[in-house]
């Protein structure tokens, strides 16, 4: 069964397991265009393992997941990361960013492997490195860089080709008071200004704030019932 029309991300009843342990115990929700949601939760609670589901990483034991009309859980691996790659962002809860490569072009990377031209990608990146406050840093190496600009950087990189969804797991986590409003501040602008849809998954009640809705997962299952019963009626 196709998702709803005005919904971009769609789950439903996704189950999965880590060997013998359940992460997830039947989720289902739907994330419009341009929509930031926040899943909260304590930790364990099945928030990352969600994300990874949503976006691809992971194949749920049961259960669909869907983007736009195309059936992710039932992809090949090499349309799956395809899908990751051209589709949609990333941004961890610490930055992986390549040692051998600048700051800028590990934030360029994503329109570099597309086939964008060295200068517009270049360009491209240069802008987003600015708007997180880290464009001093686009000529040097992960290793010279403090773990905050590291973590800008890596933000930067999920931006940079305007994924149709950014997935954000815990990406403020090595950032400091002051640093994390900043950066939730891009964020949530670059989400609604250029219809990026956003899932923002996080334990910290100050950055939910900031969505337009928030899922509360707990120990694996979701505890808001106004979004379960939405996701009933859309199915």
């Amino acid at each position: 069964m196709a998702p709803p029309d005005n919904e971009v991300l769609w789950a439903r009843d996704v189950h999965y397991a880590h060997g013998r342990s359940p992460a997830l115990l039947g989720v289902s929700l739907g994330v419009r265009q341009g929509e930031i949601l926040a899943v909260t939760g304590p930790r364990g609670s099945g928030k990352t393992t969600l994300l990874n589901c949503l976006s691809g990483q992971l194949v749920p034991d049961s259960g669909e997941v869907w983007f736009n009309s195309m059936p992710v859980h039932t992809l090949t691996p090499t349309s799956r990361e395809r899908l990751r790659r051209d589709r949609f962002g990333w941004i961890g809860d610490s930055p992986q960013l390549v040692p051998e490569l600048t700051a800028w072009e590990n934030a360029a990377l994503p329109l570099l492997l597309a086939g964008t031209g060295h200068r517009r990608a270049r360009r491209t990146a240069m802008e987003w490195l600015d708007r997180l406050d880290v464009l001093e840093c686009a000529r040097k190496r992960p290793a010279a860089l403090l773990q905050a600009h590291r973590q800008r950087i890596a933000i930067a990189r999920a931006l940079v080709h305007q994924p149709d969804v950014l997935f954000a797991d815990e990406p403020t986590a090595p950032l400091h008071r002051a640093d994390r409003a900043q950066v939730l501040r891009t964020l949530t602008t670059a989400g609604r200004s250029h219809s990026i849809t956003v899932v923002l998954a996080t334990h910290d009640a100050e950055v939910s704030t900031l969505a337009d809705r928030t899922l509360t997962i707990v120990d694996g299952r979701e505890s808001d019932p106004s979004n379960a019963a939405a996701c009933s009626l859309s199915a």
